[in-house]
């Protein structure tokens, strides 16, 4: 990844987004359930939290805070 920079201030947050490779499909909006099981069971294993996320039919984007265990 070019440019990309670490911040590391406490109380900080993280922000990531996750691009379908072919952006014509809407695969996250029509598999939602999918999507809801995916993040509760890696949850589950690997506890995180997430103070906002937005699904769209083919990207979304998380906000972090960067307290917990990602």
């Amino acid at each position: 990844m070019t440019g990309y920079r670490r911040n590391f201030i406490a109380g900080g947050s993280f922000f990531f987004m996750v691009n379908l490779a072919d952006r014509r499909l809407q695969l996250l909006t029509e598999s939602i359930d999918a999507l809801r099981t995916a993040f509760r069971e890696t949850q589950r294993h690997h506890p995180f939290t997430i103070d906002a996320i937005v699904v769209l039919p083919d990207h979304l984007h998380t906000v972090r805070p960067r307290r917990g265990v990602w």
